[in-house]
């Protein structure tokens, strides 16, 4: 096994403008992955080294799939050859991703298109980006890092299995997943508008002044009830028919005065009646 010690070299890409203001920026680590690949078939192993470039995905959602970029090529004297019996055709490369540190989430898949190398041959790697593909099912923040790669013609039948051997120096990178789209946690003011205030008793204010006019309206029209109609359309003066001067003070002070003229009238003409000093004697 050979030990060496790798320096990552990190280049940060931005998107173009009218991207990088929608999308923000994309991190983009290239890093020297050390693998041990096994030929299955044969447990033949060989030292493979691959220069692995990790893009992370920007607004990722929870409950929505996002992608991982991963793009590999062989570092020159460490490539991996086919085994002696070949690829079966349709071989593709499995490149997977370790996900640590998120709430119900560990890898991500990608799948890349091989060509079919002879024995001995090189193994081609993917010239594209290969996206590895998850979905979280809940918000919350990670880390990344280069993983596994196999090849077979499905994810179960591998013809060579590569583990990773400097997983411990390899750099983490920052995983951020949001809250689904509609959460509260999404919504820039849970709160939202505060609601028009409600007349707390719309019901009762319209019931008692049904009931009011119910019982006017009986007690005016009640024979002998000696209660005066109000005219309807007055001014709003807060006290209803009932706030103006009651016409039987008017008649009670009419017959006092008429009262007071009498007795007065009265007195005059008795004083006027008595004998008088001056007057002779009746003969």
């Amino acid at each position: 096994m050979r030990v060496r010690l790798i320096l990552p070299a990190v280049t940060l890409t931005l998107l173009p403008h009218q991207q990088a203001h929608a999308a923000g920026a994309a991190v983009v680590v290239t890093e020297i992955v050390e693998y041990e690949c096994t030929t299955k078939a044969t447990g033949d192993k060989q030292d493979v080294e691959v220069r692995v470039q990790l893009t992370m995905p920007t607004g990722a959602r929870a409950g929505e799939q996002l992608s991982i970029g991963w793009r590999g090529t062989y570092v020159e004297g460490a490539e991996l050859s086919a085994p002696a019996g070949g690829l079966a055709a349709g071989t593709k490369l499995y490149a997977y991703a370790s996900i640590s540190d998120f709430p119900g989430l560990t890898s991500g898949t990608g799948v890349g298109e091989l060509g079919t190398p002879e024995a001995g041959e090189i193994i081609p790697l993917p010239a594209g980006v290969v996206p590895v593909l998850t979905t979280p099912n809940a918000a919350g923040t990670g880390t990344v890092r280069p993983a596994a790669i196999n090849f077979g013609t499905t994810p179960s039948e591998r013809a060579i299995e590569c583990e990773v051997l400097n997983e411990d120096v390899l750099t983490t990178h920052a995983l951020r997943v949001a809250a689904a789209s509609g959460e509260p946690g999404d919504d820039p003011d849970p709160t939202g508008p505060v609601p028009a205030p409600v007349n707390p008793q719309p019901t009762r204010t319209v019931t008692a002044t049904a009931t009011a006019t119910a019982v006017e309206t009986a007690q005016e029209d009640a024979p002998g009830n000696g209660v005066m109609r109000t005219p309807r359309g007055g001014a709003a003066t807060g006290g209803g028919g009932e706030a103006g001067p009651d016409g039987r003070t008017f008649v009670a002070s009419g017959l006092l005065l008429v009262l007071a003229s009498a007795t007065g009238l009265l007195l005059r003409r008795r004083r006027g009646a008595g004998p008088r000093p001056d007057s002779a004697p009746a003969r």
